[in-house]
């Protein structure tokens, strides 16, 4: 079987200035292409060239780096145009295409042509707010409606479901979320006295409430716990001196970004993951977390919030503060949780998914 998976962006520009990156190898779809391959299938990605990583790496599986074009109508960082995509397809023969939403130029040109062989993996469950919504009205209501109503659509979340169920027929009862490699996330049950961010330094990501409920924590719990901020962004200044404001600078250590296996080690050993963010859809470092049966305290926001509630694998709260921390490192169930969910976001499992819907195609 050969397989092509469709996903121009790698990772999360929050601007057109796409900051490169040495490796893609610790992004999710290249995970998720190992998870095919370690179902015998020949895979192939199509990226868009503008995330190719700056050092030459080897692949044990192909990678088709796609210019994009109309860059200033088009902006890379969150609606690729690739339209050599096309060319590519028409002399390489798939038995089944994913790509990436709905929302998109390249999942368009697929689906008028191979919806036959197409599955659409779409995330997004709301409209774009870009424009006041009315590109993503449009796009949803006219484009999605005549061209898009008989592909198969597989939603990466309950709320990806429900919103793309409003404009297309065919969308799969299956929910296929992120998954990852579990051979690279060696867990660790025996937690150690912090907690752990993952995260861009971003104003949405209120990363500065984190902080705040952290410092009541030290106060009111437990004044040698220790807060571990990994990730980098224009709000790490703001975020440092909110600290020394608060006379917590020597609880909280600022990593700058890391290494993947870096990131790894210290959040594996946290008591928990913390997010406290105003916008986002599927979390990627959410699901590494769980995998390293790391519990994670969220808001309501993230879709994964959705399967963490139902599931016990950490607290969902709008509103969460310093005795949610509390009952959190307190109540080992939590992990005990994260380990029997474990199993299910393996990037193998989820490729396993995939081929079964497509042999209904």
């Amino acid at each position: 079987m050969r397989v092509l998976i469709v996903n121009p962006i790698l990772y999360t520009s929050e601007t057109r200035d796409i900051k490169k990156v040495n490796t893609i190898k610790d992004t999710m779809i290249y995970d998720l292409c190992l998870g095919f391959m370690e179902k015998g299938v020949d895979v192939t990605l199509a990226a868009a060239g503008d995330f190719k990583p700056v050092c030459e790496e080897e692949y044990p599986f192909e990678v088709v780096w796609f210019k994009t074009r109309l860059k200033k109508i088009f902006p890379p960082n969150n609606l690729p145009f690739c339209p050599d995509l096309m060319k590519y397809v028409e002399k390489h023969h798939f038995d089944l295409i994913i790509t990436s939403e709905v929302f998109s130029l390249n999942s368009l040109m697929l689906s008028v042509k191979w919806k036959d062989r197409l599955i659409v993996w779409h995330e997004l469950g709301k409209h774009n707010k870009m424009m006041h919504q009315i590109p993503s009205k449009i796009w949803y209501n006219i484009v999605a409606r005549l061209f898009f109503k008989d592909t198969e659509i597989v939603p990466r979340s309950k709320a990806a479901k429900d919103f793309i169920s409003q404009f297309c027929n065919n969308v799969s009862d299956t929910i296929i979320d992120h998954g990852v490699n579990l051979e690279k996330f060696q867990y660790e049950t025996e937690k150690e006295n912090y907690f752990a961010i993952s995260s861009q330094l971003i104003e949405r990501k209120r990363i500065d409430k984190i902080i705040s409920a952290f410092a009541d924590y030290l106060n009111n719990v437990d004044s040698t716990c220790k807060l571990y901020i990994m990730g980098d962004g224009e709000e790490k200044d703001n975020l440092v001196a909110l600290a020394n404001n608060l006379g917590i600078s020597d609880s909280v250590i600022f990593t700058g970004k890391l290494s993947h296996d870096k990131l790894v080690d210290i959040l594996k050993k946290a008591m928990a993951m913390l997010v406290y963010t105003r916008k986002d859809n599927n979390m990627v470092s959410v699901v590494e977390s769980i995998a390293l049966a790391t519990p994670v305290v969220t808001t309501s926001v993230p879709y994964n919030a959705e399967y963490i509630e139902k599931y016990n694998l950490g607290i969902v709260d709008d509103n969460w503060d310093f005795n949610t921390l509390r009952k959190i490192a307190n109540d080992k169930s939590y992990i005990s949780n994260c380990l029997d969910y474990r199993s299910t976001l393996s990037t193998a499992a989820k490729a396993e998914k995939f081929i079964e819907i497509s042999r209904t195609l």
